[in-house]
């Protein structure tokens, strides 16, 4: 059994686990099917034997879209599209049959049969999903990556897979091109070393030597076409998976495209649109949101409000920064202190609860800021930025953002900069949803808020 093989036996046995429940799931929408169908209007054999039919063929489908893909497994939302993808196919070819041959078809058994089906199958695959990602946090059923490429690729790739634990990706080696050193040499990853394992030559025996499963390559260029298919050739023959890394980070998929170029792929990065954030659907979708939230919290606004106006602080705690500097707790520009003298009692609740923050509802209803979007900044703060994260600033602050929903005041400034770049760059409406449910559960948990 090849190393590869080994290494990635958590998948298959995770993969029959998803064969097995989706084979089941599928088999009670159709039996929902049938049954509804039969309570009406009873259906001969051979139309029960032509939905069977057709509901194995689903089954089929799930698997012939590939949505247990074990690299899809954990992270990201490709696998649920395969997943409807999938059942979308079935459902839609079964409708264009019953009209060519006039089957006799009840659109309300179809229907409720459509709604099982597709509620139970993402209902497993997330259950199944956040099973995986607990385990994954304790470093189990992951993929161990062997990064052929320089020690700063090999840095980039390491943080960005320590950043999201879901993604599954431990990098447990480095072959360098052209290493000449001797083997044994370490690069050091925030609390982790990982071990140099030759040059571009030694990729095989080391993944190998590190039990590896996948390759993730670099350095392209330093390779060329020639090595790069003879790789693949290697690794394919030892059930190693081959990843390669364009050197482009914080780039979601929906602004990636593969477009062939003769025999060459090319990877196609749409531009960004900051342009989007101030669209009429953005605008609409702020407006009547803040307008529902204040009425929700109307009880909380108007009780409070006359009394302290959301003060969290003593009068003057501006002043008071340069005295308590030392004390800084933040990164950057930013000024923070986990024990802060100048909040007062009601203040820690407020902040706690994030209702401090509440009246900036007010500010997005007159368009002054966003539900979603970069942390609003102070003009000191402001006044120390780079250009580049100047860029922040293009599109308006919000009252949440990936920062808030990432460890708010516990991250670290760079951290928080590359977060608020990230949702400059990759702006949808589909995040901004995904934002603000997840904004919900943070301020539950009061995670990173002080």
């Amino acid at each position: 059994m090849s190393a590869g093989h080994r290494a990635t036996h958590w998948g298959d046995l995770y993969g029959r686990w998803l064969l097995i429940t989706d084979s089941t799931i599928v088999a009670a929408a159709g039996w929902t099917w049938i049954e509804l169908r039969n309570a009406t209007n009873p259906m001969t054999l051979a139309e029960f034997w032509i939905r069977v039919v057709f509901f194995g063929y689903w089954a089929l489908l799930l698997g012939v879209y590939r949505s247990r893909d074990p690299h899809l497994m954990g992270s990201g939302g490709e696998e649920y599209q395969r997943v409807l993808r999938a059942t979308f196919h079935m459902f839609g070819l079964f409708a264009i049959v019953s009209v060519l041959f006039k089957f006799n078809v009840s659109r309300f058994a179809l229907g409720m049969s459509l709604i099982v089906g597709i509620v139970f199958l993402l209902l497993n695959r997330k259950l199944s999903r956040m099973w995986l990602n607990r385990q994954r946090a304790r470093g189990k059923q992951i993929f161990k990556v062997v990064v052929l490429g320089g020690d700063t690729a090999a840095l980039n790739l390491a943080e960005a897979f320590g950043r999201d634990t879901a993604l599954g990706y431990r990098v447990v080696g480095v072959c360098v091109p052209g290493y000449l050193g001797a083997l044994g040499q370490n690069i050091e990853v925030v609390d982790r070393v990982i071990p140099i394992l030759g040059s571009e030559d030694r990729i095989v025996a080391a993944v190998t030597e590190a039990g590896a499963d996948t390759v993730a390559v670099t350095a392209t260029e330093q390779l060329g076409p020639e090595k790069m298919r003879e790789l693949a050739w290697h690794l394919s023959e030892i059930g190693v998976s081959l990843l390669v890394s364009p050197g482009v980070f914080d780039v979601d998929q929906p602004r990636v495209r593969v477009r062939p170029a003769g025999s060459m792929p090319l990877i196609h990065l749409a531009e960004p649109q900051y342009e989007g954030a101030s669209r009429l659907h953005k605008v609409l979708f702020d407006r009547i949101g803040a307008l529902l939230l204040i009425i929700g919290f109307s009880p909380l606004l108007l009780a409070p409000f006359r009394m302290i106006k959301f003060r969290s602080m003593v009068v003057g705690a501006d002043k008071m920064v340069a005295a308590l500097m030392a004390q800084n707790d933040g990164a950057g520009p930013l000024f923070k202190m986990r024990e802060d003298p100048r909040v007062t009692m009601v203040g820690r609740f407020l902040r706690r609860t994030s209702l401090d923050e509440l009246p900036q509802l007010f500010n997005v209803l007159r368009g002054e800021m966003s539900l979603v979007g970069p942390r609003p900044p102070l003009r000191r703060e402001v006044e120390e930025y780079t250009e580049v994260i100047k860029r922040r600033l293009l599109v308006k602050p919000g009252m949440t953002g990936l920062w808030q929903v990432s460890g708010r005041s516990d991250l670290p400034w760079d951290e928080a900069v590359r977060l608020d770049l990230s949702y400059v760059e990759n702006w949808s409406m589909v995040s901004d949803v995904s934002i603000l449910w997840r904004t919900f559960r943070a301020v539950a948990r009061s995670d990173g808020a002080y």
